[in-house]
């Protein structure tokens, strides 16, 4: 929501059409950040109740790509194996994980290109998000409340997260999140996500 209404702002008087583009995204993203809230909320007061709408998962990608264009930035998405088989937990972390790895991308490097690789089976999911960099400002790479609150997010599921500058340049998320479901065939590793540079 924030990087969305600093485009807005920053395009108000150049381009109307881009900041009304960022304003309803700005919209739905709020709407949805309040119906999460309101779940748990419920949940908490009335214990044993089912949500009312699902969580965004995995399937909900292509909405950040479209955010990220909206914002200047081109993301490439590469998925492997059956994003069908991601239990709800694991693929809501998932999904605001990327989510905050392509808001830093936006808001602290200089690359206008993003890579999203999703690895899924075998009883987890692996995430890793690369850009080219080159790193714009002092708190480049998410150094803040975002970075921490994926760390809490991977955490949650007794998953791991790594996030730093590559050697080659630019930065780079690698979150792996196991399934939650106990019935997921645990026996074989997702592939390794190839080290490649967007």
């Amino acid at each position: 929501i924030h990087v969305q209404a600093g485009v807005g702002l920053a395009l108000l008087d150049s381009d109307p059409e881009q900041a009304r583009t960022a304003l309803t995204t700005i919209k739905g993203a709020s709407k949805e950040a309040l119906d999460e809230v309101r779940q748990v909320l419920a949940n908490l007061r009335t214990p044993g109740d089912a949500p009312t709408a699902p969580a965004p998962g995995l399937d909900r990608l292509p909405e950040l790509v479209e955010q990220a264009a909206a914002a200047g930035l081109t993301v490439t998405v590469e998925s492997e194996g059956d994003p069908a088989a991601v239990p709800p937990g694991a693929g809501l972390a998932a999904f605001r994980i990327v989510q905050e790895a392509l808001t830093n991308v936006v808001r602290h490097s200089g690359s206008r290109t993003a890579l999203v690789h999703i690895a899924h089976g075998s009883g987890r999911v692996r995430l890793r998000i690369d850009d080219a960099g080159p790193a714009t400002g002092d708190d480049a790479g998410g150094s803040g409340n975002g970075l921490v609150g994926m760390r809490e997010r991977a955490a949650a599921l007794g998953g791991t997260i790594e996030a730093g500058p590559r050697p080659d340049g630019g930065f780079r998320v690698r979150a792996e999140l196991p399934y939650t479901a106990p019935d997921h065939d645990r026996r074989q590793d997702p592939p390794e996500p190839a080290e490649e540079t967007p």
